[in-house]
C-alpha cells in the first residue's frame, strides 16, 4: 500500500480504463517528477479490462470509490536491500 499518492476522478465514459489511468500517470509525473508504479481502483473498474503489460500495477480495493484513482510509487521501491 502507498502511504502518499494522488487522487484522480474520471468518469467519462468515453476513456477506457488504461486512458483514464495514463492521464492521471502524466498528470502524477508533472505533479511529482516521478512516474506512479501503482493504481488502486474501484473492483467494479477492473471489468473494463486492463493490459496486464500495463508499466502500471492496477489493484483492486473496495476502500476506493468507483472513478477514483489512487496512483503513487509502491513501497517496495523506497526499501533498500
Amino acid at each position: 500500500m502507498i502511504q502518499v499518492g494522488m487522487l484522480w476522478f474520471d468518469d467519462s465514459p468515453q476513456r477506457s480504463l488504461d486512458a483514464k489511468i495514463e492521464l492521471a500517470a502524466k498528470r502524477y509525473q508533472e505533479k511529482r517528477g516521478r512516474s506512479p508504479n501503482i493504481c488502486y481502483v474501484h473492483p467494479s473498474c477492473l471489468r473494463q479490462g486492463f493490459p496486464p503489460e500495463s508499466r502500471i500495477k492496477v489493484v483492486a480495493l473496495r476502500d476506493i470509490l468507483p472513478h477514483h484513482f489512487w496512483l503513487g510509487i509502491a513501497e517496495e521501491e523506497h526499501s533498500s536491500s
